[in-house]
């Protein structure tokens, strides 16, 4: 969904989620003020996007282990009847593509966030490994 910034079509539309579509393609707008998002000063959003970081890194590397329940399960009992393919497919391709885009965005280099999605695209690979196993 797009708000039109001037009835003018043929001049970019602003995005809901603070990007403009210009020539069929997005790009980031600038911070009003320069440094600061015009809520918070600098100094507070460099510790903020410090603290989102971190929790970004540990809630999603914690996650990592929040499979394992379920690897064991499928692994030991055998039942895959209480698990969707299509659900744990989802979710491996959400974080095969969410590492991918974080990859392009990072200047096609792998850091730490894309590690963790990798990770957890592994970690649902192997419940798509034991899922399939069960059911042949």
């Amino acid at each position: 969904m797009n708000i039109p910034l001037s009835e003018d079509r043929s001049r970019p539309h602003l995005s809901v989620v603070g990007a403009v579509r210009s020539n069929g393609g997005f790009r980031q707008l600038a911070p009003p003020g320069g440094a600061s998002d015009g809520v918070l000063p600098a100094s507070m959003r460099a510790t903020y996007v410090r603290l989102l970081t971190w929790a970004f890194t540990f809630f999603n590397s914690v996650r990592i282990l929040a499979y394992m329940p379920t690897i064991w399960t499928l692994a030991h009992s055998g039942d895959s009847s209480q698990h969707s393919l299509w659900t744990w497919g989802t979710w491996f391709c959400a974080n095969v593509t969410m590492s991918l885009w974080l990859i392009e965005r990072n200047g096609s280099r792998l850091d730490g966030a894309a590690m963790v999605n990798i990770g957890n695209a592994l970690m649902c690979l192997a419940v798509i490994g034991l899922i399939v196993i069960a059911r042949v």
